[in-house]
């Protein structure tokens, strides 16, 4: 993975990196590496603890002092920007955001990547399995290693496409205070963070106590605040657009004439003339606060046998904040006496259900109480809350992972390390401003505006009729009532190795073979549990799915064994040759059982150079939520609706599609797409999924010139493949199989591909309720593979009167792609992006981002003798919007789906300036001064509908695209 800072062959995991391995920014020279117990040295993506070896993949690094320049206040803030990375959930995604944080390399999704503190998993956020980056406390981290290419071998499921192995700093002494404060030029946003680092040695340095104390708050900044987003762009039309959720409120009768908006100035249902503009409620930076703890210690308990321990606790608060709720379309019953009842939606449904004018008149007028089905009617309601306020969810998640151990030696070079962890992780949502559908409906259900028919004294009759502030605090009130949620997950881990060197080395070789054997036990555990509410389909208004109470569990039990073996050294063209082996037998209680292995080597020719090459077969079982999680009805995003308009009217094929898949006939002509591009889908766990398999391999090269001193280039390529992929069709996908002629000739409706499609009862469209849903199973059907290369060049040189450190790490992504089934188109989705690219087989919760061909980062530091001045240059490549989605629109046999607009079809290549600037004032004070987006690159315009919610949004790309503008952080440093 190309980094920010440097490649390296492979890095130290737990000692400090030497200085020619690293660096953007300007490091302290390395200390020796200590040769007792508590400096053992373990390679990230070998298990074996041999400073002399080197593990064939490669490995980069994101040192502390890169860290410090940068001023990131959150480990994904970081990783996100680097090359090769795609952008994840995390601090600029609000609508879809849970509370976590998650990195994403090479695009396959964060369920197939590691996340690894000091070489040791950490407790899962959720049910899929990935690791929260929020939890991570960057003050104590002394680097972050990113191994490239499947590392199952050494770490075991999930790390298909790399590790992410986050290094603390050991055996640390004294007191270091840190703060920063962030702020825009706009003058929001503001970010402070404070930590405290306090170590000491113990007993004529036989051990180290280690503590580190955190705490940060980030504000919002609100999309209403920025140009580019005060009004919501549809992507099609180009034109300001919204939510079809509004005010004043439109409905639909069911009478065939669609869906009408009442205008409450004229008293009459009109054609839509307004939606709702919700771009400003929501932010580009979510509003975070975090308590961290971290400490570790390690006592020489006897000569050559050390007790070692380490523990992390955290808490984070998340919210979200999004526009006002509403009834969203779902089907209400209302009675024809209600008072707030405008005659014209009275006297339009009396015509709908049969009744004459006198008819129609007399219940108006009816003092009868409001019964169902006698003197009511039906109608879905697109009525927004606005009274309300914002809806708000505040994620909070409390953490604690104690691990501790024992280590030692068995022999002068064979050792020991046999450790245990368990972390807990449990993460409670509690939101605000939603309003519950069957208080709505009892509030619906009244002939006067003092009380309700369900008799409750706290009912309050609503006027959803009304313009903007018939809602009154007191009918709101009624709707509020707060809801909430809980995800409890677990991890026990247990695991023994035996490594070191067998003593003898292969003739021709000078240094002998190196080995590490050994087994781990490890076991998940994941249960969420909600209000009734929660649990209920529609019941809370805007919550996107129901929340079911869900638990789930599995084991796993690993033997694994690794080789280094030097075959030559210091001969004519064999300074090294070195062959690497190494194989994992997993037995999953769910999964059964699955091996992995390994192939590598490094040859050197000479000195300064050196070939490198990996080969993998990794592999990866299925988390616990794609097992386990309930059948559920959520939002997924797609702008356009195959029935939508007027072409099932003249083509009797896809009227016949569209009424099996349970459109009323009476609704044909009418069927609208989602307003917002929020479409429902329907996604569950599927017991019968089995382990994927995955084929890596990398091939590089490491140059250190000893013509060019100061010169190191590093040169890789990787190649991933998955087959019997985990993963989910795309919303396009799934419609594809049903509406376009080449997947299902003639358009036969009865072919399952259209059947499995549900309709809304009462509209015919894809939204409105839960009953309405296009499926998305999980399978082992899918294929992905994805290779590129990676490029970093660093150079050091003395100037005499200041030294120069010039750094490129850059990416190049050959290709991306993904099958969704075997009958499925095969998706390139390399610098294009849509509602099915980006991380194309990473499943509905992270698809949808943006993956460049180009990208990279450039560094340039001249450091002076108490000043260091540093330019960081970030490219990320044009894109596309992608062709196949725009051929697959104009062939699905509707001409009224468009695909978007050609304004927003293309990105322009972005480059993006950061300035930082550090003095030490004294030995022991440091000041750093960060400014990022120097030229205030404004980010690209494309419109709100064109990819996912949670990506997609504020009318661009926000996770990758800086929607915030430039920004200004200072940082002190003190050292005692």
């Amino acid at each position: 993975m190309a980094s920010a800072l440097a490649a390296t062959p492979a890095a130290a995991q737990d000692a400090p990196a030497p200085r020619s391995d690293t660096t953007v920014a300007p490091a302290d020279p390395a200390p020796a590496q200590a040769a007792d117990t508590g400096s053992e040295v373990v390679v990230t993506g070998t298990l074996i603890r041999n400073p002399n070896l080197t593990s064939s993949s490669p490995v980069n690094v994101v040192g502390q002092q890169e860290l410090s320049l940068r001023q990131s206040n959150v480990a994904e803030e970081v990783l996100r920007s680097l090359p090769g990375v795609v952008p994840s959930i995390g601090s600029s995604v609000n609508n879809g955001n849970g509370g976590s944080s998650f990195v994403d390399l090479r695009g396959l999704g964060p369920q197939r990547n590691l996340v690894l503190l000091n070489g040791s998993r950490l407790v899962p956020a959720d049910f899929n399995g990935q690791v929260n980056l929020n939890i991570i406390p960057l003050a104590l981290v002394e680097r972050i290693d990113v191994l490239t290419g499947g590392a199952t071998t050494t770490y075991g499921a999930d790390a298909v496409s790399g590790v992410v192995n986050f290094i603390t700093r050991k055996d640390f002494k004294g007191l270091e205070v840190n703060a920063s404060e962030q702020l825009t030029e706009r003058g929001d946003g503001n970010v402070f963070r404070v930590d405290l680092t306090a170590g000491a040695n113990l007993a004529d340095g036989r051990g180290n106590v280690t503590l580190s104390l955190g705490y940060q708050k980030a504000n919002p900044v609100y999309q209403g605040d920025r140009a580019i987003s005060v009004a919501q762009i549809d992507s099609v039309s180009g034109e300001e657009a919204g939510s079809g959720t509004t005010v004043p409120i439109r409905l639909n009768l069911g009478d065939g004439n669609g869906t009408k908006q009442f205008n409450p100035a004229s008293g009459t249902l009109d054609p839509t003339f307004a939606l709702f503009n919700f771009n400003p409620y929501n932010v580009f930076q979510t509003p975070f606060e975090r308590y961290s703890l971290y400490s570790t210690g390690r006592y020489e308990v006897k000569d050559g046998i050390e007790a070692y321990a380490e523990g992390l606790f955290s808490k984070t608060k998340v919210s979200t904040i999004i526009a006002p709720s509403g009834t969203f379309g779902l089907t209400y019953q209302i009675p024809y006496n209600n008072p707030y009842l405008p005659a014209a939606v009275r006297n339009a449904a009396c015509a709908a259900n049969g009744l004459n004018a006198a008819a129609c008149a007399a219940a108006a007028s009816s003092t009868a109480a409001p019964v169902i089905g006698q003197n009511t009617f039906g109608a879905t309601l697109s009525r927004r809350f606005v009274e309300g306020g914002s809806r708000i969810s505040e994620y909070t998640t409390q953490l604690f992972q104690l691990r501790a151990g024992l280590r030692g030696d068995i022999t002068s070079t064979i050792n020991f390390d046999l450790s245990g962890s368990y972390g807990e992780s449990e993460n409670t949502s509690r939101s605000t401003g939603q309003g519950l559908f069957s208080r709505v409906q009892s509030a619906l259900l009244a002939n006067n505006t003092q009380s309700c028919a369900n008799g409750a004294s706290d009912c309050v009759p609503i006027n959803l009729f009304g313009a903007a502030g018939s809602i009154t605090p007191q009918m709101f009130a009624y709707l509020n009532i707060p809801t909430s949620s809980a995800t409890k997950t677990s991890l026990t881990t247990v695991r023994g190795v035996v490594s070191g060197d067998l003593g003898v080395a292969v003739p021709g070789a000078n240094d002998a073979i190196g080995f590490a054997i050994g087994g781990e036990y490890r076991r998940y555990v994941a249960e969420s549990s909600s209000d009734l509410s929660s649990q209920t389909p529609d019941e809370v208004l805007g919550a996107g799915a129901a929340n079911p109470d869900s638990r789930g569990t599995y084991n796993v039990k690993e033997a694994f064994a690794e080789l280094i073996a030097p075959l030559v050294q210091d001969k004519p063209l064999f300074h090294n040759l070195t062959l690497e082996l190494g194989a994992r037998y997993s037995d999953y209680s769910i999964a059964g059982t699955n091996w992995t292995w390994k192939a590598g080597g490094n040859w050197e020719p000479t000195s300064w150079l050196k070939i490198r090459g990996n080969y993998q077969k990794a592999a990866r079982a299925p988390n616990i939520s794609e097992l386990f999680s309930p059948q559920v009805t959520g939002l997924d995003n797609f702008a356009t609706d195959p029935c939508q308009g007027v072409a099932p009217v003249n083509n009797a094929q896809l009227r016949a599609i569209c009424i099996a898949q349970g459109a009323p006939a009476s609704s044909i002509g009418s069927i609208e797409a989602e307003p917002s591009a929020q479409p429902n889908n329907r996604t569950g766990g599927n017991l019968r999924l089995g382990v994927e398999k995955a084929t890596t391999w990398t091939a590089g090269v490491v140059l250190n010139p000893t013509f060019v001193p100061g010169l190191t280039i590093t040169a890789d390529y990787y190649n991933i493949r998955v087959r019997d992929a985990i993963s989910q069709p795309s919303f396009g996908d799934a419609l594809n199989a049903c509406f376009l002629t080449a997947n299902n000739p003639g358009l036969n409706p009865s072919n399952p591909a259209c059947t499995a499609i549900r309709r809304n009862p009462a509209t015919g469209s894809l939204f409105g309720t839960a009953s309405a849903f296009v499926p998305l199973p999980y399978s082992n059907s899918g294929r992905i593979w994805t290779d590129g290369v990676d490029l970093t060049v660093n150079y050091r040189r003395d100037l005499n009167f200041a030294k120069l450190d010039l750094n490129f790490s850059g990416n190049w992504t050959h290709s991306s792609k993904f099958q969704a089934t075997p009958v499925s188109v095969i998706r390139e989705c390399v610098g294009y992006y849509s509602n099915s690219c980006g991380s194309p087989g990473a499943g509905i919760n992270f698809r949808g981002s943006i993956q460049p061909e180009f990208s990279f980062n450039q560094r340039t530091t001249l450091s002076f003798s108490r000043i260091d001045l540093s330019l960081l240059w970030r490219y990320i490549g044009k894109m596309d919007y992608e062709p196949l989605a725009v051929q697959e629109l104009l062939n699905d046999n509707n001409d009224d789906t468009d695909p978007p607009a050609q304004q927003f079809r293309h990105i322009k290549a972005a480059h993006y300036f950061d300035l930082a600037t550090r003095f030490a004032a004294t030995d022991n004070f440091d000041f750093t001064f960060t400014v990022t987006n120097l030229f205030d690159r404004k980010p690209p315009l494309v419109g709100n509908t064109i990819g996912s919610t949670s990506f997609n949004s504020g009318n661009t790309y926000p996770s990758t695209y800086d929607a915030l503008g430039r920004r200004y952080a200072v940082g002190v440093k003190l050292k005692f």
